[in-house]
């Protein structure tokens, strides 16, 4: 049974750091990608970052160049530091995993589209304070 388990969520001042991390079982981790979502109450879900088991990564517009995923395969995990972090980053993080066929070509760009996940984590809140 896949599996994600988060952790790494809390609150800090803006323009502060923190890391979210994932541990990912029970599925081909080998041919797949892993992202991150979030939502703020009454706001729609935001695929903010992904990466694929290849390496390559995806970001949101409103993240890049502040927050950067990264994963390591030995540990199944992935990982997002979030920096300069702002108000608006307030929301409860969900990691996401998305399973590829054996023919099918990796990318980080469905770990950013809910429709295509295969699973989810439990969330883990951020809160940013001004």
């Amino acid at each position: 049974q896949a599996q994600l388990l988060e952790s790494g969520g809390g609150s800090v001042q803006a323009g502060g750091s923190l890391r979210l991390s994932c541990a990912a079982s029970g599925y081909r981790y080998s041919h797949s990608c892993m992202g991150w979502f979030r939502q703020a109450p009454g706001k729609e879900r935001e695929g903010v970052a992904g990466i694929a088991s290849d390496g390559s990564t995806s970001y949101a517009d409103s993240v890049e160049g502040r927050f950067t995923i990264s994963q390591d395969n030995a540990k199944k995990t992935a990982y997002l530091q979030m920096n300069s972090l702002k108000p608006e980053d307030t929301a409860m993080y969900y990691c996401a995993a998305v399973s590829f066929a054996w023919w099918a070509t990796v990318s980080p760009a469905p770990c950013r589209q809910s429709k295509d996940v295969n699973y989810w984590g439990q969330g883990t809140q951020v809160t940013i304070s001004s």
